[in-house]
């Protein structure tokens, strides 16, 4: 299995380690339900340095992005991230990921660690364009600091003032003494908070004086199991669970990440158009469990008749609201909200009602 700079560390720590797309990750350390609300009250750190990272530089850079990415990345000024998907021929997703605008002419594609292979080998299949690419995922380490005290716990370690920097941008500056690290206010468990990206040769550096800062407010140490469930309490997909190379943008309510602008020729862009013009017959929709149950990735969704209109992609007992919910895929006629739905537990048909998400308000 392959390791990020901090896996010792993990392992040290006493942290429960699995495979996670070809890494050794830690998946929990102090329960899954105690690292989900130590980020939602407090602040936590996740070690994701398993992501993919690639420079796309030179003059023909925003071109290239333009044709692979189904967002508009013309309109990102310098400083600015975006989401956005690699759209595929067939009307599915490539994988989703973040166009951060680095500087003129240079921009880092920010990727899923399970898709780094696969993405690299689709962005050099059609860099038609001469585009500069650079695969960096293996010299770049990344720490999320999440949770509602991250800003005022990071900001004794930095220069910079963290409290002017917007949502869904970033700068970079010296950290804990580090030079060149990217602190970029984003995340993926919507409790607010920074993701930092430095030089592996930094990252003992880093992590002892983020541990230091936040003794105070209580700071710990966040697995890949707690990741989950607070994305998944913010209606956030993950690939491989709610996106995969079938689904597509416009059937996983990404209509808004799917820019059909004038002069901006993407993959598969007609299909996509006539999708959003014409409808679909599936839509990805987040539930909550009315029973008393779990739904889990695979069970069947069924109408009051026991009909199969479904499946459930994500499915988890949320730490907060102390319930099932979910998301899935169901015929469109029933993910409007307030359906009612049953997920199939054990051969037991669970009533569930279709929400609108976040379900962690």
């Amino acid at each position: 299995m392959k390791t990020t700079p901090f896996t010792d560390l993990h392992i040290a720590l006493g942290a429960k380690m699995h495979e996670f797309a070809g890494y050794n990750m830690p998946i929990e350390y102090s329960g899954i339900i105690d690292e989900h609300m130590t980020v939602v009250n407090g602040v936590g750190v996740f070690d994701v340095s398993h992501m993919g990272e690639f420079w796309v530089k030179g003059p023909q850079a925003l071109p290239f992005i333009q044709s692979i990415t189904s967002n508009d990345a013309s309109v990102l000024p310098i400083g600015k991230a975006q989401y956005t998907c690699f759209p595929n021929e067939q009307g599915g997703i490539v994988d989703d990921l973040l166009v951060y605008h680095y500087e003129p002419e240079k921009y880092l594609l920010v990727v899923n660690a399970s898709n780094i292979e696969k993405d690299w080998d689709w962005c050099v299949k059609h860099n038609t364009f001469g585009a500069e690419l650079e695969n960096a995922s293996d010299r770049m380490a990344q720490l999320a600091v999440q949770g509602p005290k991250a800003c005022e716990v990071l900001q004794r370690l930095t220069p910079v003032d963290l409290a002017s920097i917007p949502y869904y941008a970033f700068t970079t500056g010296e950290f804990a003494g580090c030079k060149e690290v990217i602190i970029s206010n984003t995340g993926y468990t919507g409790a607010g908070g920074f993701e930092l990206y430095f030089y592996p040769s930094d990252a003992q550096k880093i992590w002892d004086a983020i541990f230091e800062a936040g003794k105070p407010e209580g700071i710990k140490p966040i697995g890949l199991g707690a990741r989950d469930t607070l994305r998944l309490e913010m209606g956030f997909c993950l690939y491989g669970n709610d996106l995969d190379d079938t689904t597509s943008p416009i059937e996983a309510g990404l209509g808004w990440i799917t820019k059909f602008v004038d002069g901006k020729d993407f993959t598969n862009r007609t299909e996509l158009e006539r999708q959003k013009k014409e409808g679909v017959t599936r839509k990805l929709c987040a539930f909550e469990l009315i029973d008393k149950g779990i739904p889990r990735h695979g069970y069947e969704i069924v109408d009051a008749a026991g009909e199969t209109i479904g499946n459930v992609t994500s499915g988890t007992m949320s730490p907060v609201l102390k319930k099932g919910i979910g998301m899935g895929y169901v015929k469109t006629a029933y993910a409007k909200v307030g359906s009612e739905i049953y997920i199939q537990v054990r051969n037991r048909n669970l009533k569930a009602q279709v929400v609108k998400a976040p379900f962690r308000k």
